[in-house]
């Protein structure tokens, strides 16, 4: 069964360096900065949408309770925030396509 292959900071910092000329060190850190601000940005509470690619959305989830799957006790489950990623339409159809 063959592995996935995965896209690193270091492919998209290449990427950069190809297909845009920046030097490989300004293309690293630019795509260093892109992530920073993200980060900061999903810190804050702010959702990160990206037209075309998807929105990164925080959502607030509430106490529940869960159940221990092997022995059945139940366990409250403490609120939390959680980080979804929607995809955008556009990306949708790229992936279904194959391209």
């Amino acid at each position: 069964m063959a592995t996935a292959a995965t896209l690193t900071r270091a492919d998209l910092a290449d990427a950069l360096h190809r297909e845009v000329g920046l030097s490989r060190a300004d293309a690293s850190r630019l795509v260093e900065q892109i992530l920073r601000h993200m980060c900061e940005a999903l810190a804050e509470g702010e959702n990160v949408k990206i037209s075309g690619f998807g929105s990164f959305i925080l959502r607030d989830k509430g106490e529940r309770i869960g159940r221990n799957p092997k022995t059945g006790v139940e366990v409250p489950i403490a609120p939390r925030r959680v980080l979804t990623f929607r995809a955008s339409q556009m990306l949708r159809d790229r992936i279904v396509s194959g391209g």
